[in-house]
């Protein structure tokens, strides 16, 4: 399913809450650091990236409902930058900044969690996808359990019509936070090697169950081709995608 028209504008996003002023002053500061932690790391990884057949012929393609891991927020941050895809940004304040940093990065925040305001932020995601925007997942986020799918991508794709895809980065060099998800920051000049999934249709009539079990697998299949592949990334089987993400990389 592709969009042939160029959708409206997204809608200037309001503040769910009023922070305090110590809180405001820490949202400014992390979301800073963290925006130029990623925009000076970014340009040093070494990106490659795998299709599955079937796949989307490029990053750029929508509208999709697209799903990864928690733990490669990071570089997926940097890698899929500018194309305006439009993410689930929880309420809290751990949320607030992460939401502030992808903006900086050229996401678009849809407020509400898998934990709180969730049905205000599917519809606010069906929306954007009829629209002809991209969604994307974090999808054992906010808080897990890891490597754990949740629902909302097949209940978004059955209602929509816009396929699922899921893909996985693997990093050669990273270092690992002591957080739920085990959190990777690229290491300077690592390699990376991102493999995304075939599509996956979801039918008005499919059975939650049965795609949401799909989905699970699709997650499991790409996460261990990226991490067992992760050094050959760079090789001619898996060559180097440098600056351009509206071709189909490899």
């Amino acid at each position: 399913m592709n969009a042939t028209a160029t959708p409206a504008p997204p809608k200037a996003d309001a503040p769910w809450r009023t922070f305090t002023l110590k809180q405001r002053i820490q949202l400014w500061l992390i979301t800073w650091a963290g925006y130029l932690v990623i925009r000076i790391l970014g340009p040093t990884i070494r990106f490659s990236v795998s299709w599955e057949d079937g796949s989307p012929k490029s990053l750029a393609e929508r509208p999709y409902v697209y799903s990864f891991w928690h733990n490669c927020m990071i570089p997926a941050m940097y890698w899929c930058r500018d194309l305006q895809v439009r993410v689930m940004s929880s309420d809290s304040f751990d949320g607030e900044y992460t939401g502030r940093i992808m903006q900086k990065f050229g996401f678009v925040k849809v407020r509400g969690s898998s934990s709180k305001g969730a049905v205000r932020a599917l519809l606010g995601m069906r929306r954007e996808l009829e629209q002809g925007w991209t969604a994307a997942f974090t999808i054992d986020g906010p808080k897990g359990p890891r490597y754990v799918a949740k629902p909302g991508p097949v209940i978004l794709s059955r209602s929509t019509g816009a396929p699922m895809v899921v893909f996985h980065i693997a990093l050669e060099r990273a270092w690992i936070l002591k957080t739920w998800d085990r959190a990777m920051i690229p290491k300077p000049f690592t390699r990376a090697l991102m493999r995304v999934s075939r599509k996956i249709e979801v039918p008005r009539d499919g059975s939650d169950e049965q795609y949401h079990a799909e989905l699970q697998a699709a997650l499991d299949r790409v996460r261990v081709f990226a991490e067992e592949n992760i050094g050959r990334a760079g090789t001619p089987e898996f060559p180097q995608s440098r600056s351009n993400r509206d071709e189909h990389e490899c």
